[in-house]
Order: C-alpha cells, then sequence, then structure tokens
C-alpha cells in the first residue's frame, strides 16, 4: 500500500520542496527502518535530491533545465503544445522516482538535501505516491 501526497503547482517550470510532506508518511507509518520510494505518475514531471537551503539552487536548476531543454517548435511529438514536448523531455532527463533510507524513523538525507518535486507544465494539482518498506 502507498500514501499519495498532493502537490499544487506553480506557473511553467517550478520546484517545490516536498520533503516535510514525505517524511510525515514516514512518521504517519511508525517504521524505524527500512526504505522509501517516491514515485511521480505524470509524464510531464519529475523528482529529485538537491540543496532547498539556498532559494537561488532551485533558480538556478530550474534556469539549466530550461536552457538545456528550450520550448520550440520543431519537436515530432506535438500533441498539445511546445512546452508539452519540452515537459517530457525534461522529465525523462530529471527522472520519476527517488529512492531513501529511513532510519530511526525519519529519512536520511544529507544536512542540506531535499526531496523537490519538478514540475514542467504548470500550475496544476500533482500527486506523489510514497511507499514505505519497512526492513
Amino acid at each position: 500500500m502507498y500514501e499519495t501526497v498532493t502537490i499544487a503547482t506553480g506557473l511553467g517550470d517550478s520546484l517545490t520542496d516536498i520533503t516535510d510532506q514525505v517524511r510525515a508518511v514516514v512518521k504517519e507509518r511508525a517504521v524505524k527502518s527500512g526504505v522509501c520510494l517516491v514515485l511521480v505518475p505524470h509524464t510531464t514531471a519529475a523528482v529529485t535530491i538537491n540543496s532547498g537551503m539556498d532559494p537561488a539552487t532551485v533558480q538556478d536548476v530550474v534556469e539549466d533545465v530550461r536552457r538545456l531543454v528550450p520550448t520550440r517548435t520543431d519537436f515530432h511529438h506535438i500533441v498539445d503544445t511546445p512546452a508539452d514536448a519540452a515537459a517530457h523531455i525534461k522529465a525523462s532527463l530529471i527522472g520519476n522516482t527517488e529512492t531513501m533510507l529511513i532510519e530511526d524513523g525519519d529519512l536520511v538525507l544529507g544536512h542540506s538535501q531535499s526531496l523537490l518535486f519538478f514540475d514542467f507544465d504548470g500550475p496544476r494539482q500533482r500527486r506523489v505516491m510514497v511507499k514505505i518498506i519497512e526492513g
């Protein structure tokens, strides 16, 4: 069984820190040691672990992902908009899962690390699936 975390995202490309919401799921399940798998079930969104301490990090990551995959009109698959095609590529590059250890009832992350939800086609109501495996 998994839990669902719901996120309201901003316009365009945005990073949202979801560390606290996922930590709440871990604490609710009362698992002292195990694994936490986070899955994004959207083709235009992703999840990553990076610094959540400095807001400029978020700005740099968003801007450079846009630079790497700009919105353009020469994509072969433009079902919705050129931004939608670019979002599919960005999501594939970043990835739709993260796995973290759980020890002492909490996520094992570095002191400056945060779990970040990356939306490439906002604003939207998004969801993230969180699976806790004990042991």
